[in-house]
């Protein structure tokens, strides 16, 4: 079993860089298998959004595609599936970032009975509270 990191993500899914997306799809295609599935951090899922997103200007139904194809592929393992699962339906659906639905879910999960925000977004989809 091995782990990916965000730039492996990102070289296999949008091949900006043919040799390490080579690398990176040999890697992935022999390693992780759903028996011994490639495991991938929450905060992987959160930089990959973010980049793609910031950095590479995906669109928002882009991203929440591809997360749904990394937490549906049986050759990776997501860690603390259930919660990305959760904080994925809410960022299909509402405005604020994925990073900040699965801050404040992993937060309730820990028992928080809020967590405060600056934030307009998370604040306005209920996830968290402003900060009085």
């Amino acid at each position: 079993m091995i782990g990916l990191d965000t730039n492996v993500l990102l070289r296999y899914f949008t091949r900006d860089d043919a040799t390490q997306h080579r690398r990176a799809a040999k890697l992935i295609e022999r390693e992780c298998t759903p028996d011994a599935p490639g495991q991938i951090a929450l905060v992987t899922l959160c930089e990959l959004v973010w980049v793609l997103s910031g950095g590479y200007g995906y669109a928002r139904q882009d991203v929440a595609r591809l997360l749904q194809g990394i937490l549906t592929a049986s050759d990776l393992d997501v860690e603390q599936a259930p919660l990305a699962w959760d904080a994925w339906r809410l960022y299909q659906a509402g405005k604020a970032d994925f990073a900040d639905y699965l801050i404040g879910l992993v937060h309730r999960k820990a028992g928080a009975e809020t967590t405060y925000s600056f934030d307009r977004k998370a604040v306005a989809e209920k996830v968290f509270a402003p900060v009085p």
